[in-house]
């Protein structure tokens, strides 16, 4: 962990013991703990880190669920041996033990009051493949999507496929007994689970597979005392235990008494604990290994989307779509869709789906077909088009589209934590399953008892096995709202018995519906779930409370995130902010927006999100990790240092806040790619803003490297004189230690600036005989940012050759910084001072210079303009403001775009060079990588090829400091710099200031503006030879 120290164990003397409840006070002691005695005791044996700090406690409290649980502390083992002595230490010391992955669950199973040991983080080795046999072998961190990449070359795949597949575990998958979109062929996790390596409560370390108790006397031991508890109930466990294909309800009695029934007289041969534990929720054992049965890629797999008016209606073809053999049905409906069109990187997969003829589609069917053939697949098709006859229908093939439109589905859960105001739709009552011959009957009863309680609901999932996610939005922060909670749970129980149904098709029953299951399972079984919890853990160590408070209707309301009792939790005190959270409904809110969903967890599947956190592998560093910082500092729930401020204000000066905010980028990737639309890039600038203001001063350094405009400016006035001391180690060497930067990176040269090179040609602006005078031509403005007036002026002048070309009249305004150095550093107030002067002066440019467009160079400063100025407060009118904004481009943006408007389509050459291409954060977060990619394309055809790449990890001025130089250059290294030592003979292409230099320094190539390229390519300069002017003297850059 970077930033703080790796073993923090607190101060004996500043707490005061934990008493920790062990399951009921009737069946386990209530035991004085004292958390630095165990913190001590772990750090003796445990290589890995031992987290006992109150922010690390914190920030495992949650998970994709309503509820915060603080636990005792964390450790994250560096191996699976590692973990297993961890849980011997806990075992030792009579403390709980919550073995944790991705913590993506959303019943509440993954938080307690335990030591919650974390094996995502480095327990991530796929142990063995072996094809013949199709089996795996994986540590217990291993995620899904990482299994599958590593099958890939042998035609395999495991088949339960999660919506979390990009960051769930397969540990976690087992103790969930997760299923996935495609269960109608793949079924749950327990029918690919071939053997478990575990820890017991007590430490001991068993393998349980089929025929284990017949070699090991311990394992025999256990399958009699299970066989005793589940046997005499067998007609109660064939009654009550549901006949779907999904269920998850309680342990697995069901299979465990089938396989009793099927051993030989006198033995076990046919069971298989791995079985029983599977599905436990981490109540009976750790897992730590993993042996797994592989299902065969499908060869081709097509998808359909087929639009409806409602929900009802979608279900009401579902068995005739189900005689079409597809390997998935998923619904949607329109408060997802809805959701989807407001988030910029969804929207566009929105477009994928099925537009009826009038109006909008209110839900829509997925139906995926597999087979050998794409006759087969469109065979298939063919068949749902006539059983859904008349309804809007989209048929997909290509690959790269059904990736988009399953990337939608994927995210229904995280977008509906996008929707604002205090009604959210919560998850208590969202995975029931019911046979789904009788889905649609069971729907519309279920709606009618979300509406008695004066509430809606979203409606998503897997139709196909009669499981739908049915989430009805609730206020838990107020009494009336857990009120309803109450009713709605206990009623849809009721519902559930009467179908014959399962209270968890998927998800679990966790601290959410462990207290409903006596009611769904009857009093028998839900004794017989404590029995054998005993038998396997006597003491009651792991995941307490879990599934065996089965009685206890109040364990759902208890513990929560947001509640009536902690109302500051829920808004924040009063706070001045200085930006604007219209679009969450204030700024409370904007702090709740992150739901624990783990999508910024990934470490593949694309995008960019989170940087720091997929060289880390850190809590503390993903997004969700500063969300929940955040969070609980500004809303008063982290303990005041040496008591400088009042229980429950806001700790705008905590440092391991400040500290867990420090790595963080501002790339802006979560903005977008996080489905709640979590934007911890504006939140951390709010949160170190309100601490400058508080304390009065900004620090030197911070403000001294924030005024990059000042820094080039001077350069670039001696630039001859400056560039010589940056290359003179000495003077580097000093300014390096003085400013606090590394002595590795290499520092920026300067060059004569942009405006000497435009004043020098328009004293020899000459202009040939042409179609229009100069003043005639249409103007745009360029934006003077402040590395292409000073730093790279070879780019600005790129750009007015290009502009020229095309017929335009260039004017550079004199405006001044756009101010983007600040807001990422935090100085909000100065960032708004100089923003409404450098507004107001393009607003006044525009509109004197009758421009069409307001055209930048630099992707950061376009983003200033298109996204932060939208929300910092500056005092100008936002009309005026969102006018600007939208005649804001790229310059090669604005040239694709425009291509058939232009004035003169100038000659251009066919260069013969092969382009690599490297995406800006902002550029890919706010409009998109293909804003750059279309242009070149164009001049360089398909020669040109768009890295998958995510941050290049130098940030501005991240990657210059010295306590971050490490990071930003083992970020680029993970990604950008492999795939460019890939390319070695290509052209690089970076439109990022930023990026070029960190290319420069990680693979010593010089990268190129994606307009200078353009430029090498004209032929024919559209007449002119000079028509640059300049213009706009108003404001002094």
């Amino acid at each position: 962990m970077s930033g703080a120290a790796p073993r923090e164990v607190g101060t004996p003397s500043a707490e005061q013991p934990i008493h920790l409840p062990v399951l009921h006070a009737a069946q386990g002691a209530t035991q004085p703990v004292d958390r630095a005695f165990i913190a001590n005791e772990l750090t003796r044996t445990v290589r890995g880190e031992i987290r006992f700090g109150e922010q690390d406690r914190m920030l495992y409290s949650t998970d994709a669920s309503i509820y915060q649980v603080e636990p005792i502390g964390v450790v994250v083992p560096k191996s699976v041996a590692d973990g297993l002595e961890a849980v011997r230490v806990c075992a030792r010391l009579g403390v709980p033990i919550l073995a944790r992955g991705g913590g993506t669950a959303l019943a509440g199973q993954t938080v307690n009051r335990a030591v919650v040991v974390d094996f995502s983080a480095h327990c991530r080795g796929i142990l063995k493949i072996d094809p013949t046999a199709r089996r795996v072998r994986v540590e217990a961190g291993v995620v899904l999507d990482q299994l599958n990449s590593a099958l890939l070359p042998q035609g395999l795949m495991f088949g339960p496929d999660v919506a979390t597949s990009s960051h769930a575990t397969l540990a976690g998958m087992i103790g969930n007994n997760s299923a996935g979109a495609n269960s109608i062929l793949y079924g749950r996790t327990v029918e690919h689970l071939v053997a478990v390596e575990v820890a017991l409560a007590d430490g001991s370390r068993l393998c349980l597979d089929q025929g284990a108790s017949e070699r090991d006397p311990r394992i025999h031991e256990l399958t009699r005392r299970v066989a005793e508890v589940i046997l005499p109930i067998a007609d109660e466990i064939e009654r009550r235990i549901p006949k779907i294909r999904r269920h998850v309800d309680g342990y697995n009695f069901d299979i465990l008494l089938a396989q009793l029934r099927a051993s030989t007289p006198g033995s076990f041969d046919q069971v298989n604990l791995a079985h029983l534990v599977c599905g436990s929720e981490g109540t009976l054992a750790v897992t730590l290994e993993a042996e797994l049965a592989l299902v065969e890629r499908p060869k081709v797999r097509g998808l359909a989307i087929v639009g409806f008016a409602g929900v009802s209606e979608a279900l009401e073809p579902l068995p005739a779509m189900l005689a079409t053999e597809p390997s998935a049905v998923e619904l949607i409906d329109d408060m997802v869709i809805e959701m989807a069109k407001r988030n910029v990187h969804y929207r566009r997969d929105v477009e994928l789906l099925p537009k009826p003829k009038s109006g909008c589609v209110g839900a829509v069917m997925y139906v995926q077909y597999f087979g050998d053939s794409l006759a087969e697949i469109e065979a298939k098709m063919d068949r749902l088009t006539r059983a859904v006859a008349g309804a809007p229908i989209v048929r997909l093939v290509d690959a790269a589209a059904m990736d988009a439109a399953w990337r939608l589905r994927k995210a229904g859960e995280p977008l509906l934590h996008g929707i604002p105001g205090i009604r959210r739709p919560v998850t208590f009552v969202e995975d029931t399953a019911v046979d789904p011959a009788r889905l649609g009957e069971f729907v519309k009863e279920f709606r009618a008892i979300v509406q008695r309680h004066g509430s809606t609901a979203a409606y998503y999932a897997h139709a196909s096995v009669g499981c739908l996610h049915i989430r009805p939005l609730v206020a838990i922060s107020t009494e009336a709202g857990l009120d309803t909670m109450r009713a709605i749970a206990s009623e849809v129980a009721d519902l559930v018995v009467k179908y014959g149904g399962a209270l968890s098709g998927e998800h679990g029953d966790g601290r959410v519906r462990s207290g409903l299951l006596t009611r769904v399972l009857g009093p028998v079984i839900a004794s017989a779930i404590r029995d054998v919890k005993a038998i396997f853990d006597p003491t009651g160590l792991l995941n307490p409370g879990n599934l065996v408070q089965n009685d206890d209707p109040d364990l759902m309301t208890s513990q929560l995130r947001v509640r009536p009792d902690n109302v500051r939790f829920v808004q924040a005190e009063p706070v001045e902010t200085f930006f604007r959270y219209d679009s969450t409904e204030g700024f409370s809110h904007a702090l709740e927006q992150c739901n624990g969903a783990g999508l910024c967890r990934r470490l593949t599947a694309g995008g960019t999100m989170c940087p720091s956190y997929r060289v880390l592998k850190d809590e503390r560093h993903a997004t969700r990790g500063r969300a929940n910082a955040l969070r609980l500092a500004v809303t008063g729930q982290l303990a005041s240092p040496r008591g400088s401020r009042q229980h429950g204000a806001p700790a705008w000066d905590d440092p391991e806040t400040k500290a867990t905010l420090d790595l963080c980028l501002s790339c802006k990737a979560c903005k977008t790619e996080c489905p709640s639309n979590v934007d911890i890039a504006k939140l951390k600038a709010e949160f170190t803003a309100q601490e400058y203001w508080k304390r009065g001063s900004v620090p030197w350094r911070v403000r001294l490297l924030a005024n990059v405009r000042l820094i080039n400016r001077v350069g670039s006035a001696c630039w001859f004189l400056a560039n010589y001391a940056t290359r003179f180690v000495p003077v580097r060497t000093v300014t390096a230690a003085l400013l606090g930067l590394s002595a590795h990176r290499s520092l920026p040269l300067f060059g004569p600036s942009l405006r000497s090179w435009i004043a020098a040609r328009a004293r020899q602006r000459v202009c040939s005989a042409g179609p229009a005078s100069l003043e005639s031509r249409p103007t745009v403005l360029l934006m003077p940012d402040c590395f292409s007036q000073w730093s790279h002026p070879e780019v600005g002048r790129a750009a007015v050759e290009v502009l020229e070309a095309f017929g335009y009249r260039v004017v550079m305004p004199r405006a001044g910084c756009c101010g983007r150095a600040a807001i990422s550093s935090g100085m909000l107030a100065d960032a708004a001072r100089t923003s409404h002067a450098t507004a107001s002066a393009l607003i006044d440019a525009m509109r004197r210079e009758g421009a069409v467009a307001l055209l930048g160079l630099e992707p950061s400063c376009v983003s200033a303009i298109k996204d932060d100025w939208l929300e910092l407060k500056m005092g100008l009118d936002l009309q005026e403001l969102r006018a600007l904004a939208a005649k804001s481009w790229m310059i090669e943006e604005w040239l694709d775009q425009a291509w058939d408007s232009h004035p003169v389509h100038p000659v251009l050459s066919h260069p013969t060079e092969s382009i690599v291409l490297h995406a800006h954060c902002h550029q890919k977060a706010l409009w998109g990588a293909n804003t750059s990619l279309a242009l070149l394309e164009r001049v360089f055809s398909n020669r040109v090829q768009l890295l998958a790449t995510g941050c290049c990890g130098m940030a501005g001025g991240f990657g210059f400091r010295a306590a971050s130089y490490d990071l930003s250059m083992r970020i680029g290294s993970g990604d950008l710099f492999q795939k460019l030592d890939a390319n070695q003979d290509s052209i690089v292409c970076a439109p990022g200031t930023s990026c070029r230099h960190q290319i420069l320094d990680g693979v010593g190539r010089k990268a190129f503006h994606p307009i200078e390229l353009i430029a090498r390519a004209l032929q024919d300069r559209g007449g002119c030879a000079a028509n640059f002017a300049v213009k706009s003297r108003s404001i002094k850059p």
